[in-house]
C-alpha cells in the first residue's frame, strides 16, 4: 500500500543487503489479516503491528526488539581490524591486544556502537562519565588524545567536529 513498492518487497530487499541484514524492522500496517501477518515476519519483519494501534504499543515493542537485538550486536564490536570484545573486555588491533583505561574502553565503545554519528561532548560526558560528574569537559579532549594515540593508524579515524564533539569513521 505504499506508492512505489509494498512493505514486504523493501523487508525483503533490507534482508538481503549486507549492512542491513540485522537492522531490527517492526512492519505497521493497515494489512489484518494472519495471512499478511505471517507473510510480513517470513518475509523477514520482527514484528507486525496492525492499524489501529496505541503509541503505548509501540513504544514497548520498540523497546521489546531493542532489547533483543542490540544485545547480541553489543557482545563484540568491529571496526576493520579493530575489535572491542565487550564480552572479555579486551581490544585488539589485528589480533593484538590494545591496553586501555576503563574511560578509554568506554569511550571507544561509545564511538564505534554509533559510528558514522556525531556525538556532543554532553552526550559523551553522560555516556561515559555519567550525569553526576562535575569536572572539566576538556577531559574528554584529553582521553582522545591519548585513545588516538594508543589506537595508531585507528587513532586518526576518531574524527573532531569543532564545537561540537567527535565523530569515528
Amino acid at each position: 500500500m505504499l506508492p512505489d513498492e509494498n512493505g514486504n518487497e523493501i523487508v525483503r530487499h533490507l534482508r538481503r543487503k549486507t549492512d542491513t541484514k540485522k537492522l531490527p524492522i517492526i512492519m505497521v500496517t493497515a494489512k489484518t489479516s494472519e495471512l499478511d501477518l505471517v507473510k510480513g515476519i517470513e518475509d523477514g519483519a520482527d514484528d507486525y503491528i496492525k492499524k489501529p494501534f496505541s503509541v503505548m504499543e509501540l513504544i514497548s515493542r520498540v523497546k521489546a526488539l531493542l532489547r533483543r537485538t542490540i544485545a547480541d550486536e553489543l557482545k563484540e564490536l568491529c571496526l576493520d581490524g579493530l575489535i572491542v570484545n565487550n564480552a572479555k573486555h579486551e581490544v585488539s588491533i589485528d589480533g593484538k591486544p590494545v591496553e586501555l583505561t576503563y574511560k578509554e574502553y568506554e569511550l571507544l565503545s561509545l564511538f564505534i556502537t554509533n559510528r558514522g554519528i556525531v556525538l556532543t561532548r554532553e552526550i559523551i560526558m553522560d555516556e561515559v562519565w555519567g550525569t553526576d560528574y562535575e569536572g572539566e569537559t576538556r577531559t574528554i579532549d584529553m582521553h582522545v588524545k591519548t585513545l588516538r594515540r594508543k589506537l595508531g593508524d585507528y587513532g586518526s579515524r576518531i574524527k573532531t567536529i569543532r564545537n561540537v564533539g567527535y565523530v569515528i569513521e
